[in-house]
């Protein structure tokens, strides 16, 4: 990564020169880019191209009676998982508009905002990720207008930006970089109050963004707005914030309201209000007081936010339990699907991106084996684009930690437009995603500030298999009794995962035996198979290694060509008869002198023949089985990470919340 500095920029109120844009349209002219635009957003939401700076990024602004840089500074930190390719800030001191960019983590920007402080009680913030493009200072946020008296940061991609640019080009305008971003600070020059002006611009834009805005001329003051990309409202004791992600400011403040999709905020110390691009004022915004306790979002002790987080499962399990079941009449309650024509449903399709999609991967087997309900599962992906079969006996579950997955997203407002129902897994309170579904069952795991994650993927499990349960009691494809005996089952994980978890120095020196190994096989059958994918992930999100999870029973249908000694293989052995079939693939391995680490049930205890290492889990059913097995993967993942000297909270490459596609 890039080291380059650049330096604090302190710009003077005198005119740099540019000629202005005619901002003056005709009301026709201007319902009708409004309405393509609307239109064009809809029908291609998300549907981005390499036209662009394609990103994941952190946004946050604040406006109050403390001084601001500390406070963006901190909203950054707190923000990094969101991108750590370059950062910068932006303030008003002086009637100056003030500065600081700098490529890289916020360590070195935080560096040189002390070495320039400023007093300013007003500004904004922005954490880069690309995907797209080499790190730059060019290309760090915020971006300027030519008479740098506006600063915009922005997350998301506008999708017309070269039309845009020659438009402007055309009339005198000067760009500093080659980045989409930068049209929106040029189109917000002009005649007109900062709002007119902000309302002529967002209806020109076409594509998804999250913008925040400082202008020079009004003191005190920010503008947020958001179009299918995230962005929320803080509202605190004499200051507001405005951030892309709760974290950012939930240690000030647990009052926040979520922006829609074609909201315009303006806030101030002691007010806020949001209009819409035509300025008509949002009565029915609703003030939300967030549960979570600050000290989630911070490490506790723990080295990492991983490591934290994955020793947080067993408290995120209890919390995701409580309140649905009914030990009493043995029954699973969610109060959230209480007149839900969940009895109409044909067919559930499982939508999702990455572990999530792992997690729906699981949840198939518990639902078809215990509702009886045939299931599909995609990658959100894929579905939006093979034209799927879905109408309004399907039931479209959608799963997303963070509930802003673009791909996922857009593959829920298909699902609306064809008439499924749709049912959301989400960790995000008010996101996107929950706002579009028609019911949606939160996993209450808290804050996952890791990129690689761990504790939304044992909750939605857990969510998973008690809504396969209730789906069996609406269906009366299960007895009472065995539904009790599940329950009982379910409510006895945190008590063994913490035993597992005691574990982990075990863990720890495997990693130091096999981490300077580059090859790594993870094989499961049944719900072990998803599980392997998922073990293979988190290895290589952290560790960079190659890792690869497959089927057991594909292993001699190719993979086995890959077996030599210096390949590592993880076998997962389930409970019954799809864990000991895999004993097989064992011997497979051991005959073509591979090593072989085993994670297995203890129904196989005493058949398991002479391999590196056995690690055993408590017996559970066969459909809990993942929940428990995840702990030493996602361990050894970490520990491995952690000999290499990996960045395991924040990966290379990796956002935590893909929010374009």
């Amino acid at each position: 990564m890039n080291s380059e500095i650049a330096p604090a920029h302190r710009v003077s109120k005198k005119k740099r020169g540019s000629n202005d844009i005619n901002t003056f349209h005709s009301l026709f002219v201007l319902f009708s880019h409004f309405m393509f635009s609307m239109y064009y957003h809809r029908k291609r939401t998300s549907e981005f191209h390499e036209k662009g700076d394609i990103r994941m990024c952190g946004i946050i602004g604040y406006v109050g009676e403390k001084v601001a840089m500390p406070v963006l500074l901190d909203g950054l930190k707190r923000l990094e998982y969101r991108g750590y390719d370059s950062a910068g800030i932006a303030v008003v001191e002086d009637g100056c508009m003030v500065t600081f960019r700098r490529t890289g983590k916020i360590a070195g920007l935080e560096a040189l905002c002390q070495e320039n402080p400023t007093l300013s009680r007003w500004g904004i913030g922005h954490t880069r990720w690309a995907t797209h493009g080499v790190p730059s200072e060019k290309k760090a946020h915020p971006h300027l207008d030519c008479r740098q008296r506006i600063a915009v940061v922005h997350n998301g991609i506008i999708e017309n930006y070269r039309q845009l640019r020659k438009e402007l080009e055309d009339i005198g305008h000067v760009f500093l970089s080659e980045t989409d971003s930068e049209v929106v600070a040029h189109l917000l020059e002009g005649g007109g109050a900062p709002l007119q002006r902000i309302q002529k611009t967002v209806i020109k834009l076409q594509g998804s963004y999250a913008l925040c805005i400082l202008f020079q001329e009004e003191p005190d003051t920010l503008y947020g707005v958001r179009m299918f990309n995230p962005l929320v409202l803080g509202v605190g004791e004499n200051e507001n914030f405005l951030a892309s992600d709760i974290p950012a400011f939930l240690d000030k403040t647990r009052k926040v309201v979520f922006l829609d999709d074609g909201d315009i905020t303006r806030i101030t110390p002691n007010s806020w209000e949001i209009v819409d691009f035509y300025g008509k004022q949002k009565t029915q915004a609703t003030v939300v007081q967030i549960p979570w306790d600050p000290l989630t979002a911070e490490k506790g002790g723990y080295k990492h936010f991983m490591l934290k987080e994955i020793h947080e499962q067993p408290q995120a399990l209890e919390d995701t339990l409580l309140g649905r079941w009914d030990l009493v009449n043995g029954r699973v309650r969610f109060d959230e699907l209480e007149g839900f024509a969940l009895g109409t449903v044909e067919r559930i399709v499982i939508i999702a991106c990455g572990t999530a999609c792992h997690a729906g991967m699981i949840g198939k087997y518990m639902i078809e084996q215990l509702a009886r309900v045939p299931v599909e599962v995609d990658y959100a992906s894929e579905f939006r684009y093979r034209d799927p079969l879905i109408d309004e006996k399907t039931l479209v579950l959608c799963i997303s930690q963070s509930g802003e997955t673009a791909d996922t997203l857009a593959a829920a407002r298909l699902a609306r437009e064809r008439q499924a129902m749709v049912l959301s897994i989400c960790n995000g309170m008010g996101t996107t995603l929950t706002r579009i579904s028609d019911r949606t069952l939160y996993t209450r795991a808290g804050v996952e500030i890791g990129v690689a994650s761990t504790k939304a993927f044992s909750c939605q499990l857990a969510v998973l298999f008690l809504l396969s349960l209730y789906l069996a009691q609406q269906r009366t494809t299960i007895g009472n009794q065995l539904l009790s005996t599940h329950i009982q089952s379910l409510l006895a994980l945190p008590r063994q995962m913490n035993d597992l978890l005691k574990n982990s120095a075990t863990i720890h020196e495997l990693a130091r035996q096999y981490y300077l190994y580059h090859d790594f096989l993870y094989l499961g059958r049944g719900v072990c198979y998803p599980l392997a994918l998922e073990g293979a992930l988190k290895l290589k999100e952290v560790s960079y290694l190659h890792a690869e999870g497959l089927s057991a029973g594909e292993m001699k249908h190719g993979p086995i060509a890959l077996i030599e000694p210096d390949v590592i293989s993880v076998v997962l052995l389930g409970k019954g008869i799809a864990g000991a079939k895999t004993l097989g693939n064992i011997e497979e391995i051991k005959a073509r002198k591979g090593k072989v680490i085993v994670v297995s049930h203890p129904d196989h205890w005493g058949e398991i023949p002479l391999v590196e290492q056995v690690i055993t889990i408590t017996d559970t059913n066969k459909y809990l089985v993942p929940l428990l097995m995840i702990i030493p993967l996602q361990l050894f993942a970490y520990y491995v990470a952690l000999e290499k000297g990996s960045d395991v909270d924040q990966p290379r490459n990796l956002a935590k919340s893909v929010t374009v596609e």
